[in-house]
């Protein structure tokens, strides 16, 4: 089956809307507002990481035809516990669960009397009916596309062109001065913003969800689905670059509003001096369509995996499992799942960047495990000891590890990966050729 330009233009929407959720509304006002009048520098910065590394892989998870596939290259082991991890981390972990509150805190406890709104009674009503509907939605994966594609996208996308609209008709206000290290190196610090959006595994975890739309829609030649999978990542990128541009806009235009600790608040006051107190229901509503889309495809995704880990366990059982958790989580002690979760997050993220630029170069490594091995190796232990480090050890080994470039940048992994990189060859060449089979279409 040959996909028409409309239906690639549909799961690009649907890929986006699974990408966009409160945390992507919140950076880009938060680094325009700080960068000020370098802000269009410090977003070629924050587009490079927090578009071009999730783009890219979805690209790679299309290229090795599956995460599981791209997985295996390192070991079957590795193919276990490794999505495992990123699945309950952007899943129940955390994402799912900070999306039901932040919907929430954004969309309804702003019009709630004080005592209901500060009430653990609203969060729970709220998140059963919030989590209810997902649920329900979540239970026909094939219907996603249409579901996206066709209304929650639509209507995302015109909110965000109104409010665009709106701050040319009326203009905010200046560019302020830059601040801290945007001041410097504005293209740097926007690229390190945009790291820590950490989409990169949500563009491996959703992989499977577009490949399964793809086959619901009788895309089964894995060449083909390969090939529409990377459309609707550079669509979808497209999408997320353009709101990108829009919400940096308006955060490096609301200076003359005040300093703001978050881009919450910052976009609060934006809405609030183009819309007066409406504003504050329009915001409302972005954010809450915006958490519901996530939180959909994070449960379509996360359920969709462990029924193909565990089979005896069918998606739907899943779907409903991910979803009590989720609810459970949000309501008793997202704090301290933040406080597990996050380090976590922080310790995998390497090890996925790393695994996407190993998958794209793939034809350059030639397959050989052993370099997938060490370098996901070098890079899973420094990774492990950091997390270590700045979680129990209160950074005691930080003045050790500051001797790697950029590591107090937050990328220090990088040196291990290149040190892993020269072991994986030189095991290859004196250990013999441990190429995988390739798989066929």
């Amino acid at each position: 089956m040959k996909f028409s330009g409309k239906q690639v233009v549909f799961i690009s929407f649907m890929l986006f809307s699974m990408f966009f959720g409160a945390g992507n509304l919140i950076f880009p006002p938060f680094l325009g507002q700080s960068a000020g009048a370098h802000f269009w520098t410090a977003l070629i910065g924050f587009i490079v990481s927090a578009v071009g590394l999730p783009i890219l892989g979805v690209i790679s998870v299309a290229m090795a035809g599956s995460f599981n596939d791209l997985n295996q290259r390192v070991h079957p082991v590795f193919a276990l516990v490794f999505p495992f991890l990123i699945y309950i981390a952007i899943g129940p972990g955390l994402a799912i669960p900070r999306a039901g509150s932040l919907a929430f805190e954004m969309g309804v406890a702003p019009f709630l009397p004080e005592a209901l709104m500060e009430s653990p009674v609203s969060l729970f009503i709220y998140s059963i009916l919030f989590f209810g509907l997902v649920t329900w939605l979540c239970m026909y994966p094939s219907k996603l596309i249409h579901l996206f594609g066709k209304l929650l996208t639509p209507i995302l996308l015109a909110l965000i062109a109104i409010i665009f609209i709106k701050s040319l008709i009326d203009p905010i206000g200046p560019h302020g001065a830059p601040k801290g290290n945007y001041q410097i190196s504005p293209v740097f610090q926007g690229f390190l913003d945009g790291y820590l959006t950490m989409d990169a595994l949500a563009a491996l975890a959703f992989g499977i969800v577009i490949a399964n739309t793809l086959t619901a829609q009788g895309v089964l030649d894995n060449k083909k689905r390969s090939v529409y999978m990377m459309y609707a990542g550079l669509g979808a990128g497209l999408l997320l670059t353009l709101i990108y541009l829009i919400l940096g806009y308006l955060g490096a235009a609301s200076a003359s509003l005040g300093h703001a600790e978050n881009g919450a608040i910052i976009l609060s006051n934006v809405m609030t001096h183009l819309f007066g107190k409406s504003g504050t229901l329009l915001l409302g509503i972005v954010f809450t369509l915006a958490c519901f889309c996530v939180s959909i495809g994070l449960i379509t995704s996360c359920s969709q995996f462990f029924s193909n880990a565990l089979p005896r366990v069918t998606y739907k059982i899943w779907v409903l499992i991910v979803a009590v958790l989720s609810t459970a989580i949000a309501n008793l002690g997202l704090t301290q799942i933040l406080q597990i979760s996050v380090p976590i997050l922080g310790m995998i993220y390497p090890i996925a960047i790393v695994l996407i630029f190993l998958g794209l170069f793939d034809n350059f490594v030639k397959g050989k495990r052993y370099i997938y091995i060490s370098v996901i190796g070098f890079v899973a232990i420094f990774s492990l000891i950091d997390t270590v480090n700045k979680t129990f050890l209160g950074n005691k080994w930080s003045n050790a590890f500051g001797i790697l470039p950029f590591y107090h940048e937050g990328i220090g992994w990088i040196i291990p990966a290149l040190i892993g990189l020269i072991v994986g060859y030189l095991m290859g060449m004196f250990k013999g050729d441990t190429s995988f089979p390739e798989k066929t279409a």
